[in-house]
């Protein structure tokens, strides 16, 4: 399936706000993205079911599948912006409607859990959506700068980004040597391997692949990757990409543990494919965007990665 871009977004758009997981807890959170958005010249339009809650969801399947739809249908909505990720947002795949998506395709922006809806999208319309930063915890305090800069420009504007730059100002280091290009997919590790054996995992036949994780203990990470190497998910692709993995590591000094470095070490270590790590993508303050769907370019002994086109039209 093609890629479709959707259209860049303009001073002066809409962007819809919803809450297709959990919600924010502090209604002043969701205010304070809202003020930063219309102080940069959007304008913004809030999911009728924004603000509900049902135990660790933002309202019913129903109510939260309504906001997106209502979205994706709403002619004047240029652009939406994910509230937040936390967790539900997998109870949606079987109750979307993916034709109204791929007959409306518009930039969605999230990460965590909202991989789920960005891998389905993917698969089922063709749809570049972007992993990025969202109102809770991004735009609602202080937005680091380099995210901000990366994030606008990455649906700003037409043009290709080409090698990217880090704020560290360093290439990045790898596991295993080599070169490798195709559509970039992926998001957090967790949700991405949830995914497998359903009907809304894209193709990863030559893909470059981006995951990323929080609060996953070295054990969990070890059986997550166990169960990509026994439905050969690594024997597809065409390189893989290690993004920042926070707070992922034994936290009782009296338990015997592997280090998340040896659990990736013992998995990936004699794969055939250029293989990156500690890209600043994830559960951090200092990201970058990526838009699933595009072609990309790695080079792991030089240690660089590249957008080879841009990301909207």
């Amino acid at each position: 399936m093609r890629s479709i871009k959707p259209k860049k977004i303009l001073k002066g758009d809409v962007i819809g706000l919803i809450a297709p997981g959990s919600n924010v807890e502090d209604p002043g959170i969701i205010e304070k993205g809202v003020r930063y958005l219309e102080k940069l010249g959007y304008r913004v339009e809030l999911g009728e079911n924004s603000d509900k809650s049902l135990g660790y969801l933002a309202g019913t399947d129903q109510q939260r599948i309504d906001d997106l739809h209502s979205m994706f249908k709403n002619k004047n909505v240029n652009a939406i912006i994910c509230i937040r990720g936390g967790y539900g947002e997998f109870r949606l795949l079987d109750k979307i409607d993916y034709k109204l998506i791929k007959n409306n395709p518009k930039i969605f922006v999230g990460y965590s859990e909202i991989t789920s809806l960005q891998m389905a999208m993917f698969h089922k319309t063709g749809l570049v959506t972007f992993a990025g930063p969202m109102i809770h915890p991004d735009f609602s305090n202080d937005i680091n700068p380099y995210t901000e800069e990366f994030f606008w420009r990455m649906i700003t504007s037409t043009k290709k980004i080409g090698k990217l730059t880090f704020p560290e100002e360093h290439n990045l280091p790898a596991i295993t040597k080599g070169k490798g290009s195709g559509r970039i997919i992926g998001g957090n590790l967790a949700v991405f391997s949830a995914m497998i054996g359903t009907d809304y995992l894209p193709d990863l036949n030559k893909k470059i692949l981006i995951i990323e994780d929080i609060g996953e203990l070295p054990y969990k990470i070890d059986r997550i990757l166990n169960k990509m190497r026994m439905a050969k998910i690594f024997r597809k692709l065409n390189g893989l990409i290690l993004g920042r993995f926070v707070d992922c590591y034994e936290h009782d000094p009296a338990k015997k543990t592997l280090t998340l470095g040896e659990v990736m070490e013992d998995y990936l270590k004699d794969l055939k494919i250029p293989i990156l790590y500690t890209f600043p993508h994830g559960h951090i303050k200092e990201k970058v965007t990526i838009p699933f769907g595009i072609t990309v370019s790695m080079n792991a002994a030089k240690g660089y990665v590249e957008y080879t086109e841009g990301a909207v039209r």
